[in-house]
C-alpha cells in the first residue's frame, strides 16, 4: 500500500491494484495496515493456549459431546485452563491455556505439526487432571499453539485524514474476558457513525473521534481482560469463575 494523493493505492499478490479515499485496518492481529498507522506492537501476556478440533464428537468424545449440550466447558485446575466449545458441523474446538515462557513450547522440542507429538505433550500436562479429558486430546486434530498477546493499554498514534482501523488490528486483547467480537462490532458502529455525522468539519476529525474514543474503551477491556486472564489461571480460578457465573453478570464494564 502507497499514498496516492489524498488517498491510497493498494497493491494485491494477484498484481491488481485498487484506489481508496480512506482505508479501514480491520485484517486482525497481524493486521498488514497497522503498521502505516503506529509501530506499536503487541506484548506477551505470559500465556499460551493449545488449540486442536475433534470431529464428529458424538462418535469420537461422546461424554464431552453429553456434557457440552451444544454449548462451552470451562474446566480449570493446577493454574491451567481447558475451554471446550461446540461446532456446528458436529465438531468441537478446545484450548488448553497455561502459563509459559513466549517460546517455552518451541524451546521443548515439541513439533505441534505432528500430532503425535502435540497429544503426547498435552497428556503429559493434563496427567493428572480426569480420565474424560483424554478422550478429548486422543481424537484431537488440527493442534495449533497459540500464544497470547495484547496491545499496550496506554497505547496511542496520530490520527490520519484518510486511514483507520478496528478490531483486533487496532486492540488486540487474548479471549478471556470474551470482549473481542465486542469491541469490534461497536468499533464498526462508532466509526460509521462518526464518518455520518455532520457534528465533525471533515473526515480527518471525525477519524481523530473515533479513535479516541476507540482506545479509551479498548484500555478497559484490555485490563479487564488481562485481570480475568490471571485470575483463571492462578490457584483460586474455580472460586473466581464461579463468583462470575454465580453473581448473574457479565465482567464488570467501566
Amino acid at each position: 500500500m502507497a499514498a496516492d494523493g489524498g488517498g491510497w493505492k493498494i497493491a494485491f499478490q494477484s498484481g491488481s491494484f485498487a484506489a481508496a479515499d480512506i482505508v479501514i485496518a480491520a485484517d486482525g492481529a497481524n493486521s498488514k495496515i497497522r503498521p502505516y498507522l503506529t509501530g506499536i506492537k503487541p506484548f506477551y501476556t505470559g500465556l499460551t493456549a493449545i488449540e486442536a478440533v475433534v470431529y464428529d464428537a458424538a462418535i469420537n468424545t461422546p461424554r464431552i459431546h453429553r456434557l457440552l449440550k451444544g454449548g462451552k466447558i470451562f474446566a480449570f485446575g493446577e493454574s491451567k485452563s481447558l475451554i471446550v466449545s461446540s461446532k456446528g458441523d458436529g465438531s468441537l474446538a478446545f484450548y488448553a491455556g497455561r502459563k509459559i515462557s513466549e517460546h517455552g513450547y518451541r524451546d521443548s522440542g515439541v513439533d505441534f505439526s505432528d500430532p503425535a507429538q502435540a497429544r503426547f505433550a498435552v497428556e503429559q500436562e493434563f496427567a493428572s487432571w480426569d480420565s474424560i479429558w483424554l478422550e478429548l486430546f486422543a481424537h484431537a486434530t488440527s493442534w495449533t499453539l497459540r500464544p497470547q498477546y495484547c496491545m499496550p493499554l496506554d497505547q496511542a498514534w496520530d490520527a490520519l485524514p484518510n486511514l483507520t482501523m478496528l478490531g483486533d488490528a487496532a486492540h488486540l486483547m487474548p479471549p478471556y474476558a470474551g470482549e473481542g467480537a465486542n469491541m469490534a462490532m461497536l468499533d464498526a458502529l462508532e466509526l460509521s457513525l462518526a464518518l455520518l455525522s455532520a457534528e465533525f468539519e471533515d473526515v480527518h476529525t471525525a477519524i481523530a473521534h473515533y479513535e479516541k474514543n476507540m482506545r479509551e474503551r479498548a484500555k478497559a477491556a484490555m485490563a479487564m481482560t488481562l485481570e480475568s486472564m490471571e485470575q483463571l489461571h492462578s490457584p483460586s480460578a474455580i472460586d473466581y469463575m464461579t463468583q462470575i457465573i454465580g453473581s448473574g453478570e457479565a465482567w464488570e464494564r467501566d
